[in-house]
């Protein structure tokens, strides 16, 4: 069974072996487009600049941030279409999610991933 792995992107160690999709809106400061390592840009699945910016990744906030963040991705078509072409994608291959945050554990990315395994039935 494949997996769903989330993976800084500033992170230096070894990048796990699969589809590499960067979720961020804004491309990495400091990383090099050539030498990002990644195999697709979904900035259309990331949460709007509004809430990004409201949510300041304040922990304290990060609650009322995922409900708001599920809203946006099973309301907003564009960011549907992407959860269901990383279902898909994970259908075949591991999908490692990358982003910036230095947060690992209250961050988009950990919103996403509960519901993409949602919404994949997995």
């Amino acid at each position: 069974m494949n997996q769903i792995i989330l993976h800084r992107i500033y992170d230096k160690s070894i990048t796990p072996e699969g589809i590499h999709i960067l979720i961020d809106r804004l491309w990495p400061r400091g990383i090099k487009k050539e030498d990002a390592n990644i195999d697709y840009w979904f900035k259309e699945v990331a949460p709007s600049s509004e809430l990004r910016k409201w949510f300041g990744h304040k922990p304290e906030r990060f609650e009322e941030f995922r409900l708001k963040y599920f809203q946006e991705l099973r309301n907003d078509e564009e960011k549907c279409q992407k959860v269901d072409e990383i279902c898909q994608m994970l259908d075949e291959n591991n999908v490692i999610l990358l982003y910036g945050a230095k947060d690992t554990e209250k961050n988009h990315a950990v919103v996403l991933k509960e519901e993409i395994l949602n919404r994949c039935k997995m």
